[in-house]
């Protein structure tokens, strides 16, 4: 009887599967999918829809007014008229609009990066005049409207004395002008990409001696130099390829082979190869996910969520192999003459009786006829361009400044006492102490002020700079593709947005303190 009775036990024990209307994996999966297909739907809806009525109003949808001459001039760029050499088409204004935002942003970051740095260190001195210096500009510059600010260079730099034959302050070095800002100008020359891969040459034996040299210390403890050594090894390199870097221009022959080999493989081939390595990244996403969920006693249980995961993965890579193969085949050849002209371009660097002078530079200087203008032999930068990047660096750079102050008291305060009583200088505390533990809590919000910079480039339309936003401006209004180009603007500034964040996120996992 009592047998019956634990029997009976175990039997109402035993799982039983609900039924596929029941079961919660089941109808989570299917809301997810529902959801997404809906969205999916929603937009396909409403971009037919505007097709529609663009088709209704005889404006062509889509984006082949994208190969159209622009039919204007742009203010300032990589090229600003139309020429013979040079087509300036819609995509071409609006490459050179992205380009202009591009170049606005990364010196923005990087002038906003020192200056912020410096602010937010002088805010914790104790120096009075640094300290308060640096309280007071934080509060000027966060207090005033960015916008404000760039309207505000615009007009000091506009209200500049008008150029002259004799305009300074420093005549052929540093112009200042309504016209700009004109200082000496660095180049690449003949012979510099000659003289990268001889570098490179050079530099490889350093790995080994590196190496060597950092064993024996290991071993037999001491000074072995490794960093003065280093240095000399690399001084003496650079002396070496300065002047004997035309030996390599036998890699032009190289690599002009290499071009012409990748040009003859049939695009079929490479569409399929495309196919196999999307399937290869769904792969190895998928087996890295599982691994992730390996225990010294094996396979952990999956939850619902990595079955989603793997699903949703498998499915994506095989839509976006199929849209390559099949559907897109314009895709994989972008893709054979992209990589073919790089090799081409990398093959016209070398040889060809090219110069062994790697970098040259060359003054400003005015070019004189009815108007006097600044040539372009020197580094020049227009009030337009002036104006927003000033803006942006003092804006940004006094958020930047708060970060580093907190970063900073967030390091414990007895690191900085044993820095203190190992008888470092205030200096080296910042440089070796503090600011490397510091930056593990300022490069997230850090990373929030480069996107910041990077989105607020489009405030250039204001002062009349030629960024992506005011470029395309006047593209919509020349063809009313409106829809379109603002696509482009999400297109690109998401672009920049998921890389900028890829580069923090990055930098994050390399300086995380990794605990056993």
């Amino acid at each position: 009887m009592e047998s019956a009775n634990n029997r009976d036990v175990k039997v109402s024990l035993v799982h039983q599967r609900p039924p596929i209307w029941r079961n919660v994996a089941v109808l989570k999966w299917l809301a997810q999918f529902a959801v997404l297909f809906t969205v999916l739907g929603l937009f396909w809806l409403l971009a037919s829809e505007a097709r529609e009525n663009l088709q209704r109003r005889g404006i062509p949808a889509g984006y082949n007014w994208l190969s159209g001459p622009a039919n204007f001039q742009l203010g300032e760029g990589i090229q600003t008229i139309d020429s013979p050499e040079r087509r300036l088409t819609m995509s071409r204004a609006l490459w050179v609009g992205m380009v202009n935002t591009l170049r606005v942003a990364a010196i923005g970051i990087v002038l906003s990066t020192i200056l912020g740095v410096f602010i937010g260190v002088s805010r914790l001195s104790k120096n009075f005049i640094a300290n308060r210096f640096a309280s007071a500009f934080v509060e000027t510059m966060r207090n005033i409207p960015l916008l404000v600010q760039i309207l505000f260079w615009f007009v000091i730099l506009g209200s500049l004395a008008p150029l002259a034959a004799d305009s300074g302050p420093i005549p052929g070095w540093l112009i200042v002008s309504q016209k700009g800002i004109s200082i000496p100008r660095v180049f690449l020359a003949d012979g510099f990409y000659q003289f990268v891969a001889m570098l490179f040459v050079l530099a490889v034996p350093l790995w080994f001696i590196r190496r060597t040299l950092k064993r024996r210390q290991d071993e037999l403890g001491g000074n072995q130099r490794v960093t003065s050594t280093t240095v000399a090894y690399l001084s003496v390199s650079t002396l070496v390829a300065w002047f004997l870097n035309p030996v390599m221009g036998f890699l032009g022959g190289v690599l002009d082979s290499v071009a012409t080999a990748w040009n003859a493989i049939p695009a079929l081939i490479i569409r399929g190869l495309f196919g196999v390595l999307i399937i290869w990244f769904a792969g190895a996403r998928i087996r890295s996910l599982l691994n992730s969920r390996r225990t010294p006693v094996g396979f952990a249980k999956l939850t619902d969520n990595d079955w989603f995961q793997m699903l949703f993965t498998a499915f994506a890579a095989g839509i976006a192999a199929l849209v390559v193969v099949r559907f897109r085949p314009g895709i994989s050849t972008w893709f054979v003459e992209s990589v073919g002209n790089f090799w081409s371009f990398l093959g016209a660097k070398f040889g060809d009786g090219r110069g062994a002078q790697p970098i040259d530079a060359m003054l400003p200087t005015l070019t004189e006829g009815r108007f006097i203008n600044i040539s372009n032999t020197g580094l020049t930068m227009s009030v337009f361009f002036a104006s927003l990047l000033f803006g942006l660096v003092f804006y940004t750079s006094s958020y930047i400044a708060e970060v580093v102050r907190g970063g900073v008291l967030a390091v414990p305060r007895g690191q900085s006492e044993a820095a203190l009583a190992l008888g470092f200088t205030r200096g080296q505390m910042l440089r070796k102490v503090v600011l490397p533990q510091a930056f593990r809590v300022i490069m997230p919000p850090l990373g929030n002020q480069y996107l910041n910079i990077t989105k607020n480039t489009s405030l250039g339309i204001a002062v009349g700079f030629s960024e992506i936003v005011q470029v395309g401006q006047t593209v919509y209004n020349k063809n009313s593709q409106t829809l379109a180009v603002f696509s482009i603007y999400i297109a690109f500034f998401l672009f920049c947005s998921l890389s900028i964040s890829a580069v923090v996120n990055t930098i994050n996992r390399r300086l995380a303190i990794v605990e056993r």
